[in-house]
This record gives structure tokens, sequence and C-alpha cells, in this order.
């Protein structure tokens, strides 16, 4: 092992030791900086490993309990307080958002119903008018703002990923039933009980535990550079507006925000819980969080297609559920198609594979030019499928929907 590779801290149980020579060849040649990966398998955590820096003067090593944002990755923990909701009798998915948010009905969202807010199919995967940082950081006004808004195209008839727009809209119906945050009522509800060390909103006594998210080298910036320019209208409204650059998303204000599509932070053992708790696998007094039904309905399909946002980086179709990406015949999240999961930009994510009795969670603060498909990710799903223990996950490629 090189002098200057870190030292990789943890448990991987041996079954699984394909995980962890992944883990270390991210550090030896992916440019891992910090970062930690989780994987539960029948009830048990098979895999959890940390190592690396949590800063980028490499002064701070990562701990066990280091917090990190993980963007994008937020989105299914969101998705999880609609679908507590829905389970219980709360939320109705095919009930128009203005029966919840009367204002929505503006612009003609008079019809759009919540599960298009899930499956970014409402048309409003951004702002027209120029929102700025400090505007994001506003609930009110920027949950008033998207509630005057007309959608960029005629809404359920295509997607367009929602990419900060997504925690308002799910959150704000959320609030609307609720009368908290998302935040709050995922705290209250979900980490608060079964003690999952992950907050939408970080308090600033957990602020000392945060690892700096630390850009990626400059020829991976300049691809996302060209990457912004060939990008339609409504692409832009969505990733820019606001730009939202990296060093922001080490400061106090932006740790302490609500913003559900994009700040979540926790560690990899608690993406791969929360995860699981999606796919129907943890409980709280004896019973499931969510129950199997509403587990089912949480990879139920919305459609397959091109992206109107990401497009333009991805050469495959995207297949949609209700708030989180299907594996599908891309294998994005393992070789079940009925895999699914989320990524955050940059290279985290999460996923479940309730076939499998499986759920992951990998977190960095290297940032990759990615918003999905990152190549550490891949390395580390790829190394989790090929571990084969007798009743383990061998042989899922042919597992079908």
């Amino acid at each position: 092992m090189p002098e200057h590779a870190p030292a990789i801290e943890g448990h991987c149980d041996d079954r699984f030791a394909a995980v962890r020579a992944a883990f270390e060849e991210n550090f030896h040649e992916r440019g891992e900086l910090g970062a930690a990966v989780t994987v539960l398998h029948g009830g048990e955590t098979v895999v959890d490993l940390w190592g690396g820096w949590a800063d980028a003067a490499r002064s701070r090593p990562w701990e066990r309990d280091t917090l990190v944002n993980v963007w994008s990755t937020t989105k299914g923990p969101t998705a999880l307080c609609a679908h507590l909701l829905a389970d219980r009798g709360q939320l109705d998915l095919d009930a128009p958002v203005a029966a919840y948010w009367p204002e929505f009905a503006a612009a003609g969202k008079e019809s759009i119903p919540v599960r298009h807010l899930l499956s970014h199919r409402a048309g409003l995967a951004g702002l027209r008018e120029p929102h700025t940082l400090a505007e994001l950081y506003d609930w009110e006004l920027t949950c008033a703002r998207l509630a005057a808004t007309e959608p960029w195209w005629t809404p359920g008839t295509q997607s367009g990923y929602h990419a900060m727009t997504y925690g308002f809209l799910v959150g704000e119906v959320v609030r609307r039933i609720t009368g908290q945050l998302p935040g709050d009522f995922l705290r209250q509800e979900v980490t608060g009980p079964l003690g999952i060390d992950f907050a939408i909103g970080l308090p600033e006594k957990e602020a000392g535990r945060a690892a700096e998210l630390v850009h990626p080298p400059a020829e991976e910036g300049s691809q996302q550079a060209a990457l912004f320019a060939q990008m339609h209208p409504v692409a832009l409204a969505a990733l820019v507006n606001p730009l939202v650059s990296v060093s922001e998303a080490n400061t106090a204000a932006w740790r302490a925000a609500q913003l559900p599509a994009a700040n979540g932070h926790g560690t990899a053992r608690a993406v791969a819980a929360l995860y699981g708790v999606l796919a129907g696998r943890d409980e709280f007094a004896g019973r499931p969080l969510l129950s199997a039904e509403a587990a089912a309905r949480v990879r139920e399909g919305q459609g397959s297609c091109r992206d109107l946002v990401l497009g333009a980086g991805f050469a495959h179709d995207t297949e949609l559920a209700l708030g989180l990406w299907l594996s599908g015949r891309n294998r994005s999240y393992g070789p079940n198609p009925r895999a699914f999961g989320h990524d955050g930009f940059g290279g985290s994510f999460g996923l479940a594979d309730p076939e499998a009795d499986m759920s992951m969670g990998y977190v960095m603060n290297r940032m990759g030019p990615h918003i999905a498909d990152d190549p550490r990710k891949t390395a580390l799903i790829d190394a989790v499928y090929a571990s084969a223990p007798p009743g383990g996950l061998g042989g899922l490629g042919g597992v079908g929907g």
C-alpha cells in the first residue's frame, strides 16, 4: 500500500471482502479524499468502513461519526416523509397538490397530482425568474414563487429533474399536512425514534462533525462547465438558478437551511438505514415504519424517458419511481431492475434491493463532476453484487419486475 494511502477503519464481513477492496481502490485510483460505505444485508451490518480525511488540508481524519452533505441523496429521505403520510391515510398521491396547498393552483397547476412532484413530472424543474442563494434559504418566499409560476412543460407528459425545487414542492405538501418543515418531521418520525444520524438542516452543535466538501480537479470542473454550456433553458433553470458552489455548501448558512432536495447531512450508516426504511425493512415499536403496501408503492414505476434536465449528461433513458430512481435496464443500482436508489451530486448514493434484503449507503467529500453514476459508486455496487455468500446477493442479474 502506498505511503500516502489512508488507513481504512471499521468492519467488513469476510464474505464482502470485494467491497473493502473496491473502497481501498477508490483511494488509490479514483482520487478519494475521505469517505465511508455501509452495507446492510439480512438484518446485519456486513460492511461499515471509513477512511481518509475530512478536510482538504488533511488535518482531520475521517471518523466513524463524521457527517457530510450528501446533496441529492437527500431526496430519498424527503420522499420517505411523503410515503409515511400516504401510508397513514393523510396524503393521497393522486390528489391535486392544490388540495393541500391551495395557492399552488395558480398558473394552470390546479390539476397536478402529488405523484408528479415525486416523479419530477410537474414541469417545475426550476424557477423562471432569477432566484438568489439568499432567497433559496427563505422557505416561504421560495414556495410562494413556485406556487405562482407556470410549468415549463405540460405536467405528466415528460420528466425533468427538479434538482432543487423537488425539496420545496414535496416538503411544502408535508408542511401543509403536518405543520412541520420536512427536516423536523423526518427527525420526529424516523431518525429520532430509530437513532439514525441524519439531518436536513444541521444543528449548529453538530457542525464540528461535518466534513469539508472539496472541489473536483480543475479538468473535471471544466467538463462540467462545458456541459452547462450545452443545456436547454429548463436545465439551466433547474441546475444554476441559483448556482450553488461547493464552497457555499461548506457554510453555516447552507448547513442550517431547510433544503430537502440537497443538504441532508449524515453518515453512510445513516443513508443505508434510511434507504432500508424505504424498502420496508426497519421497525419501530415492533412494526415496520412503512407497511408492505407502502414499500411497494415507493418503487412504482412512473415511466422511462430521456430526462429534459439530465439528458445532455446521460447516454440512456432514466426510469423513475415515486421519489427514487429504478435500477432498470441500465443497472444504475445493480443487476436487479427493481432495485432503487438516488445519487447525490459529486458521488454519494443510497440504494435498496428488497429482493436481496440489502440496502447501502456511500458518502464522500471529494466531489466528482457527476450528477449520477460516479465511478466510485459503480465500483462499490459491482463489488457488493460480486460477493456471493450462500443465500446472499449472487445471481440477481436475472431478477425481474
